[in-house]
């Protein structure tokens, strides 16, 4: 006769109680937080635009998955952690992960959603970067003041032999070198690009484009560049000035910069010997390098403390006190390494993995689209609390990974969230905030 009764593991007891285990639980996930995930995308409606760009070649009888269900899975998936295509093989099954994606069926194999990033085109990219600035507008109610545009690039390291590969002297590996657009916490652009290119190469197109978008849905909002000195580039700051457009952006310093603010910094060296504490003294100098076509305005910073003289120079349009531009404005920018930082450690935009160029840049941007629903989980559900501001592997680890038995039927689908949960008041708090804004 059969033995149907399940596999059970025995395990040490406790107080005197056995400890066994099976696997007859049902259909249990961890991502129980991936219901808060869906209910942002409804909201913004991103996935579903974002799929709607994708090219699709597939003969329409013999398609199973639909590129808006591909799109979901992959974007939810960098989102709860999951950073390889190869994590679902397992992933497919997970029934939480298929009622995210709108899927009443096994979720698409590693090999299908490799096939839909190698259908990956420029035009597609361009498409999903046009999508992140509409997103970007749509989520304003009201046209701000001023918009300012924050321009970085970072490394992107490889460690195959992807297309466009190159090795960078100042990073010391073989890498890309993307470049990324943002305002305050939200992404407007992001572009891989090879890295034997100047890290401004394209930075000029991207502005231009940028405040067409912009002025066309808000004529009189003011828009600020903001940048290091990687993307000083005298034209582009001309482009600016001829279009209304302010611009504060860090200067190398050269020996010419040095003899402009020598008295300034003579001044912080003596105010240091008298009090011993570190000294910080700004100014305004005139600066036009050989080849400029004029001269322009500059913010010398004279520092100087145990470790010797550090000055600083930053380049601006904007009107008002040095120090204040220098402190409050400039210094501001550095938020944007954070987000950079967090996309790329925590959303895995840096998992350029495959051979050819632009399914790598659809990777990149489809962790910004995994982005653009954390932020808007922030935004939307966590507004005005100490969560707000947690990090996208903060928000993952104590909001989104939650486990959950989930029961699907014909008629719904429940998930049961683990009863010990410790942060269930925020949870429902976010579910009820979504829930209004999208009544």
């Amino acid at each position: 006769m059969t033995d149907s009764r399940p596999e059970q593991l025995e395990f040490a007891s406790c107080k005197g109680r056995r400890v066994v285990a099976d696997f007859e639980g049902g259909e249990v996930s961890s991502d129980g937080g991936l219901l808060l995930l869906r209910e942002v995308d409804q909201r913004l409606d991103v996935t579903r635009r974002a799929a709607a760009l994708l090219p699709d070649e597939r003969q329409r009888g013999k398609v199973i998955h639909s590129l808006a269900s591909m799109l979901r899975q992959r974007v939810f998936a960098l989102a709860q952690g999951y950073e390889d295509l190869n994590d679902h093989d397992a992933l497919r099954h997970d029934t939480l992960l298929q009622s995210a994606a709108a899927s009443d069926s096994i979720l698409a194999s590693a090999p299908t959603l490799c096939r839909m990033e190698n259908r990956a085109d420029r035009r597609c990219a361009m498409a999903l970067n046009h999508l992140l600035v509409d997103l970007f507008i749509e989520s304003h109610a009201e046209a701000p003041e001023e918009v300012i545009l924050d321009f970085d690039a970072t490394d992107d390291p490889v460690h195959g032999r992807q297309e466009g590969r190159f090795f960078h002297g100042y990073y010391d590996r073989y890498c890309f070198l993307p470049l990324y657009v943002f305002s305050g916490d939200q992404p407007l652009f992001a572009w891989l690009r090879p890295s034997n290119v100047d890290g401004a190469r394209g930075a000029w197109a991207v502005l231009r484009y940028l405040c067409k978008k912009l002025r066309a849905a808000w004529p009189k909002v003011n828009i600020v560049l903001r940048a290091d000195s990687g993307f000083c580039r005298w034209r582009m700051l001309r482009w600016c000035e001829e279009h209304d457009v302010d611009y504060i952006v860090g200067l190398a310093r050269n020996t010419r910069l040095a003899t402009l603010s020598e008295e300034l910094t003579e001044q912080a060296e003596r105010q240091w010997l008298d009090s011993g504490e570190k000294q910080r003294e700004f100014d305004w100098i005139d600066y036009s390098a050989r080849t400029w076509d004029q001269t322009r305005r500059v913010i010398a910073k004279a520092e100087h403390g145990e470790q010797g003289s550090n000055p600083r120079y930053v380049i601006t349009s904007l009107r008002g006190d040095a120090r204040d531009l220098y402190e409050r404005i400039y210094c501001a920018r550095g938020d944007m390494e954070n987000r950079i930082k967090e996309q790329q450690l925590g959303l895995f935009a840096d998992r350029t993995s495959c051979h050819r160029w632009w399914p790598n840049q659809l990777r990149l941007l489809l962790s910004t689209l995994a982005y653009v629903l954390m932020e808007g989980l922030r935004r939307l559900a966590l507004q005005g609390t100490e969560w707000a501001r947690r990090q996208a592997t903060t928000l993952r680890c104590s909001l989104l990974k939650i486990g959950a038995v989930v029961v699907r039927n014909t008629r719904r689908v429940i998930v049961h969230l683990s009863s010990a949960y410790p942060h269930r008041d925020v949870f429902a708090a976010a579910h009820a905030r979504l829930r209004r804004a999208s009544g």
